[in-house]
């Protein structure tokens, strides 16, 4: 098939690898402008799909906004068969939905319609879910509302974050992508979501990532592992904002000291929640590298009483 190929983090490139492998014609790349190095400002970075395409010899688009009348034309002229979308991070308006002759589909990272939305990984692995997939959808104007022609599923593990999950699931929909190319070419409608069991994946923000101590042990833990590798779920210590990752829990009688509080014991370092202990496996102070739990530890003054805010 003809495709144009929207897209612009890691987690979408597995998906054009794989078109082309497949054997499609990759026409065209879109995805976002290079952004300003984070440390080096007169520098730009270029996002990981653009990287991709110029590899493989694909023209490479990016607008600031995938919209206006010469933008649609240059798609026009590309004369494609079907537009596919991963993460490409903007929404995309009815008249360029109606370009490619079959329209454009989605590799969506949930099992539809749980977690429509911009983070359905996060919200997946914070509300402590079971399992978690992909789904191959047709776009449309609703916020992930179209219709799914194929899933694929995997068990979210006890010790999955974020980030572990997002690359199984950037693997995993390069593969239902392939897939569900056929079918669709054979003209398969894709099936309507059910109208039960939505919810909504918005943006994670800074504020969201900040821990909640007075919360029970395992809805601690999973919000340090959703926000595990960015933003990093976050605490303040003596004024000063400290990211956490990693956290075991512990079947022991709820900590009579106030919730947040930090102490050792046997050489570990746990902090009281609402039913117990949450042992932490990894921080980061501020300006400083991710260490275990335990070398942070060492450097603490230990005759002071502590806690987490």
């Amino acid at each position: 098939m003809r495709i144009i190929f929207f897209g612009t983090p890691s987690f979408a490139v597995p998906s054009l690898e794989a078109l082309r492998i497949a054997g499609h014609d990759v026409l065209a790349v879109v995805t976002q402008p290079d952004r300003p190095h984070p440390r080096h400002h007169t520098q730009t970075v270029a996002p990981p799909v653009k990287i991709a395409a110029l590899a493989a010899g694909i023209p490479v688009l990016q607008p600031d906004r995938p919209r206006g009348e010469a933008f649609y034309a240059e798609l026009r002229a590309l004369d494609a068969d079907i537009g596919v979308v991963v993460a490409y991070g903007h929404l995309l308006r009815p008249e360029l939905l109606a370009i490619p002759r079959l329209g454009l589909i989605n590799v969506h990272a949930s099992l539809l319609p749980r977690w429509r939305g911009a983070a359905p990984i996060h919200w997946a692995v914070r509300h402590g879910d079971a399992e978690t997939g992909v789904a191959i959808m047709r776009l449309e104007e609703g916020l992930d509302t179209g219709g799914v022609w194929h899933t694929r599923r995997t068990p979210i593990l006890s010790g999955d974050t974020t980030g572990t999950l997002f690359t199984r699931l950037a693997t995993l929909g390069a593969e239902a992508v392939v897939e569900a190319l056929p079918r669709i070419a054979a003209g398969e409608d894709p099936v309507p979501q059910s109208g039960v069991g939505i919810t909504q994946a918005p943006k994670v923000d800074r504020a969201g990532a900040r821990v909640s101590w007075d919360a029970p042990c395992e809805q601690v833990r999973n919000q340090i592992r959703a926000m595990d590798p960015a933003p990093g779920a976050w605490t303040t210590l003596d004024g000063t904002s400290i990211k956490l990752f990693g956290g075991e829990t512990r079947g022991e009688p709820t900590p009579t000291a106030p919730a947040g509080t930090l102490e050792r014991q046997d050489g570990a370092v746990r902090v009281g929640c609402a039913d117990g202990w949450l042992t932490l496996v990894e921080v980061q102070p501020a300006g400083r590298p991710r260490m275990p739990a335990q070398t942070w530890a060492n450097g603490l003054d230990h005759a002071a009483s502590r806690s987490f805010v």
